[in-house]
């Protein structure tokens, strides 16, 4: 199973017709995807499943309907277990950007955190997820495939935001405030912090 966000509205790929009664199915092999994603926009609908028997063949299939963007970003902490944070278009979200051409994901991740937030002597510890959402850029829907990884520096200099980037502010939470962030973040970006890692004391953050 898989979540494609629309704003913070999940689209489920799955392998179940029934999802469950708040959820209308559609074949992902014949679904009009562009239709359906404009009528979530507007709000006529809100539960979605889009359904093949095969899991293997759900993202392909859905790669075949609309652009795919790579991206790739991290979840960093520092010494003192505090998370970096961005604030842009009104929302705290993580660094993140387009992987360019010839570059790996794991090194674009790093100098998309690097630019958008001036830290430096980031050390990347291990994967942690994929999360998609689809956008509109130019008049055509998009769908971002974010890759996710976890990142650890000793950095204690200033940070300095992407202003460039639409980026307001670059600082670091500690657990209290990141659960207050959160609250105004994303939905796919709230994915990444497990409740169990939440609920856990700052200095038990960093393995």
């Amino acid at each position: 199973m898989y979540k494609v966000f629309v704003n913070d509205i999940p689209i489920i790929l799955s392998t179940q017709k029934d999802f469950g009664e708040n959820y209308t199915t559609f074949p992902l092999k014949s679904v009009k995807l562009k239709r359906l994603i404009k009528r979530i926009n507007k709000g006529t609908i809100m539960y979605v499943n889009l359904y093949h028997p095969d899991e293997n063949k759900l993202l392909k299939l859905l790669f075949k309907k609309i652009k795919v963007v790579t991206a790739a970003g991290g979840l960093v902490y520092n010494e003192a277990g505090e998370i970096l944070f961005i604030y842009r278009n009104k929302r705290w979200d993580l660094p993140k950007g387009k992987t360019e051409k010839d570059e790996t994901i794991e090194s674009s991740a790093v100098r998309e955190v690097e630019e958008e937030t001036g830290v430096e002597g980031l050390e990347v510890t291990h994967f942690l997820r994929k999360t998609y959402h689809i956008f509109k850029r130019k008049g055509k829907f998009r769908l971002k495939v974010t890759h996710w990884y976890e990142m650890k520096t000793s950095y204690e200099g200033e940070l300095r935001p992407e202003i460039t980037e639409g980026i307001e502010k670059a600082v670091w939470k500690n657990p209290e405030k990141t659960r207050k962030a959160l609250t105004k973040s994303y939905a796919n970006i709230k994915m990444l912090f497990p409740e169990k890692l939440l609920a856990r004391k700052s200095e038990d953050w960093v393995a």
